[in-house]
This record gives structure tokens, sequence and C-alpha cells, in this order.
């Protein structure tokens, strides 16, 4: 099967009040498993790879992205590649030629005109691509005359006037939105402000993106979903699963060393977390 595109799976899941699930992929054995899991539950998938993955991969990025294109071609569901969390413009202009129809351009750590001024100016050579585009706000404002906070810290909280705004002037296809999840959580012990998502998703006329989802348990997840979050970005929770498995197949057999008989319980593992999570998110 051909790649698809991250736009037209965010579409057709948001037309369907559903979401679809994007999983951050570092590996090779990310790639099998995501794919794994997702034709697992018949249902599509995005796979996503990192600013830092690419670091890891000594700055590389087509080595992992043309595996991830060729597993993907492979498959038996719709798989769409996903550039995320990119701050470089030089890696943003190398996106298409890899397979990428998306990315997360993330200018979030620049003062607020900064960051507007930076996404644009991505939005526009995006687009001109045919390339679908996300981003966020960044520093969001303090309650109460507090300073503004990341728009990761636990007790963020997108404004959605602001948001309105940061949408309309930048031109952006889809809006990642902090109601009270966190990157690299490793207890899903979030807790969702379902009542401020309902505001952002009639105040915004784009898709919400959900960052940080590991943290956050299911039926927080499902009430997101149904609230207006229609895509599910999921990371940590992959590493969990590939890392603790590995952990027991090492505790039952201590003198492996075959990398294939670990590597692969890991791979398992993950496939599993996918398949679950994405029942999770498409209701």
């Amino acid at each position: 099967m051909s790649l698809a595109a991250t736009g037209d799976l965010v579409a057709a899941a948001a037309e369907a009040g559903t979401a679809v699930a994007a999983f951050n992929i570092i590996t090779l054995e990310h790639v099998e498993a995501v794919i794994a899991g997702a034709e697992s539950v018949a249902a599509p998938v995005v796979l996503q790879v990192s600013e830092n993955a690419v670091k890891f991969r000594h700055g590389r990025l087509l080595p992992l992205a043309r595996a991830a294109a060729a597993a993907a071609e492979r498959a038996t569901v719709p798989v769409a590649l996903h550039l995320d969390h990119v701050q470089s413009d030089d890696l943003l202009r190398q996106a298409p030629g890899a397979g990428f129809s998306s990315v997360m351009y993330d200018a979030a750590r620049l003062p607020y005109q900064d960051n507007l001024a930076a996404t644009r100016s991505a939005v526009d050579w995006a687009h001109a691509q045919g390339m679908w585009i996300e981003a966020e706000l960044g520093q969001v404002g303090g309650k109460d005359g507090e300073p503004p906070m990341d728009a990761h810290a636990p007790g963020a909280r997108t404004d959605p006037g602001a948001a309105r705004a940061f949408v309309a002037d930048s031109g952006v296809d889809a809006l990642a939105v902090a109601i009270g999840s966190s990157h690299a959580m490793t207890t899903r012990t979030a807790a969702l402000d379902h009542g401020l998502l309902k505001r952002l998703t009639a105040t915004l006329g784009v898709p919400l993106v959900l960052h940080g989802s590991s943290g956050v348990p299911d039926d927080e997840l499902v009430t997101a979903v149904a609230g207006g979050i229609a895509k599910v970005n999921v990371g940590t929770a992959l590493n969990i699963a590939m890392t603790g498995a590995i952990r027991e197949f090492f505790a039952a057999h201590p003198e492996a060393v075959d990398s294939r008989a670990y590597l692969g319980v890991g791979r398992e593992a993950m496939a599993r977390t996918v398949a679950r999570l994405i029942d999770v998110v498409r209701g």
C-alpha cells in the first residue's frame, strides 16, 4: 500500500469523531511494532520521527525514514510519515524528499511573535510542498499574575483566545494543545482539562492534537477524543513496553547474547501496546 497522507488520516478521524494514533519511532523495531500493532486491529496509523530521534541517528534523517517508508508501503493498513517537533529549518526542508507528508514545526521556545513569524514562514513553505503542518503556542500564560510556563509543563493550559489568533495568523493545519498532559511521563496519572478542551474545540477551526499521551489513562483519552482531539501522540509508552519486556527476558535468560531474541520480545511488547492504544483512541 502506498504511503498515506497524515492530513487525510486526521481529517477522516475528525469527521468520524475519533482520533488517529501517532507513534514516535526510534529503531526499526519500533517501525515494525507500530505497523504490526495497527495491522492487528485493522487501523490506520502515523509513524513519527522526532528531531531528537534524528539526532540519535547521528543527525541523518534518511536511514530511518526510508526504512519506515519501505515498511509502510508493504503494510496492509494506511500508514503515514510525520516529522515531529522540528526546530531546524534544514531538517524541515528534508521532509518532502524523505517521504513525510506532514511536520510538527516547533518554534515554541521562542517569544510569541517570533514563534508566530517562524511558524508562518514554515507553513508557507510546507504548504507550497503540499505538506500538512502542526504547531503549538509554546509559552502559556500563567494565572493571577504568574509568569508564563512551558506548554508541556503539567500546569500549562492553552488559552482559547490566544490559540484562535495563533491559528488564524499562522495558517497551521492543526494545533497541539496544553490541557494537562506532559511529555515523557512514565506513569499514567495525567488528568485532562476537558472543559478547556470543549472551549478550544468550539473556538478553533482546525484539528486538535494531544501530545504526551503516554501519561494519560484510557478513560481520559476516550473523553478527550470525544471532546475533539483528532490526533493522539504516543512515544514513551512504547519505550516502557520495550524496555520492560527486555528486562524480563534477561531476568529469565541472563546468559543470552543474541540481540534478535531480546529485540524480538521488545518488538512484540510494543506491538501489543500499539494495538491496545489504537483501540482506545478510535472508540
